[in-house]
């Protein structure tokens, strides 16, 4: 009989078939997984844990300088009672301080040097009220008039084309103007009674700051020295630098600002007298107190500017001011802001927009007004810190010399020194020259070294 049991499908294959079919199913299981994607390294885990270790303890540092940040906002809303009287008369201070400094320097004491200029200020600001007082008190009766009559000019062109109003469609908004006005008249007398009370704490804060003025005209050059004796020899060449640096920078501020509110007021104020618009030296002054809230404060000057011409003049009068007030503000912007924040306070235009918007949002108008100073300040600390990183020394004077604490239990005093080392300095610098070198017949390293960074034209 014929065997029939190859053809039997229930017969298992041959261990040789079976073979040839696990590697056929293995080449097309390796055909079908095939990636362009590498192959891991042998060190991918270990660097995928070292990195997530970097990215947490980062993470960890930016949680708690950003807890410190809020801590120390709070702390200081708190304070602010306290600091912003330290502020302004810091401010009030730097204006004084030249003229305290000529008197000091002959032989006049220093509580009668502070005391003097003190009362010339006082006696400076209020000959400007005496003097701008009349004219506005003079004037503003015109101005009420003339407004009146604009309020009837405005009835009688709305009363005629297009509009065509008639007196009971006028009167009718007029007395719903007049209802709202009563319906909120609690509202609008606590705006009163609150704006009241504002007005009351910036005198106090003022009169405060006029007194903190007069001690450190008086006392002022003991303080570095004494905050120097608290931190100790080696941390006093950085107080000293860092508090004169901060001097400076406030300094300059009024410098620059008082520079181009004087501008803004020259121009602007030449423009009112020859357009004949009254109130012209009240104008003038207040465009030159503006500028001291950078951009922001010339803005509202010239806004008031305007409606006053607009007011007392006509339409045309008022869009010539506008065109001065936009002239005078764009030679500002344009040719002075970048000259002068170029020499000194160092900050773009962005940053001092920044930074007038976030303090008159926080603080109001005392906001906006140091909002410019204090970004100053922020930068002058960023720009030391970052010396210092970059393996600078950024507490060695343009002469090369240092703030050195001497002195024992009976007291102590900062003297200027020559620095020991050279300075470090950057070697790509195109004008970094070697350092290093001993100067003949000295003992110490030679000075010679970034004449840009001794000159602080790196800025």
């Amino acid at each position: 009989m014929p065997d029939d049991r190859s053809a039997d499908p229930a017969v298992p294959p041959t261990a040789a078939d079976s073979g040839a079919s696990v590697v056929a199913s293995d080449e097309q299981d390796s055909v079908m997984v095939a990636t362009r994607a590498p192959a891991p390294g042998p060190q991918r885990t270990e660097r995928l844990h070292a990195a997530t270790r970097r990215v947490a303890i980062a993470s960890g540092e930016l949680i708690l300088i950003t807890a410190a940040l809020i801590i120390l906002g709070y702390v200081f809303g708190r304070l602010w009672v306290v600091l912003l009287p330290v502020t302004l008369g810091l401010l009030f201070s730097t204006v004084m301080w030249p003229l305290a400094r000529f008197l000091r320097n002959h032989a006049w004491p220093p509580a009668l040097a502070a005391a003097t200029t003190v009362l010339l200020f006082l006696g400076a600001f209020g000959g400007i009220i005496a003097v701008i007082a009349p004219q506005v008190v003079g004037q503003v009766e015109d101005l009420a008039d003339q407004f009146s009559g604009g309020l009837q000019q405005v009835q009688d062109w709305v009363a005629g084309p297009p509009l065509n109003l008639d007196d009971d469609q006028v009167g009718n908004a007029v007395d719903s103007v007049i209802n709202s006005v009563q319906s909120n008249a609690q509202n609008i007398a606590g705006y009163a009674v609150t704006t009241a009370a504002t007005i009351g704490n910036v005198l106090i804060n003022l009169v405060l700051a006029l007194l903190l003025s007069f001690f450190f005209l008086k006392d002022g050059p003991k303080w570095v020295p004494w905050l120097a004796a608290q931190t100790g020899p080696r941390a006093a060449p950085h107080v000293s630098a860092l508090s004169l640096k901060t001097w400076s920078t406030l300094s300059e501020f009024i410098r620059q600002q008082a520079l181009v509110g004087f501008v803004d007021a020259f121009f602007i104020g030449m423009g009112l007298w020859i357009l004949d618009v009254p109130l012209v030296l009240p104008l003038a002054v207040l465009t030159f107190f503006g500028a001291f809230i950078p951009i922001i404060g010339a803005f509202v000057a010239g806004a008031f500017a305007v409606v006053i011409a607009l007011v007392s003049n006509s339409f045309t009068t008022a869009l010539i001011v506008l065109a001065i007030v936009v002239a005078v503000q764009q030679l500002e912007g344009n040719v002075l802001q970048p000259i002068i924040q170029g020499r000194g306070l160092n900050l773009h235009a962005a940053v001092v927009i920044l930074a007038v918007t976030a303090g008159s949002s926080l603080f109001g108008i005392i906001g906006a007004f140091l909002s410019v100073p204090v970004a100053a300040l922020i930068a002058v600390f960023y720009r030391y810190g970052r010396d210092m990183l970059d393996g600078l020394t950024p507490e060695v004077a343009a002469d090369g010399t240092t703030a050195q604490l001497t002195g024992d239990s009976s007291g102590s005093q900062l003297v200027r020194r020559q620095a020991e080392i050279e300075p470090s300095v950057n070697p790509d610098s195109e004008d970094a020259e070697p350092a290093g070198q001993v100067a003949e017949g000295e003992g110490r390293v030679s000075r010679l070294g970034n004449a840009r960074r001794r000159l602080g034209l790196h800025r």
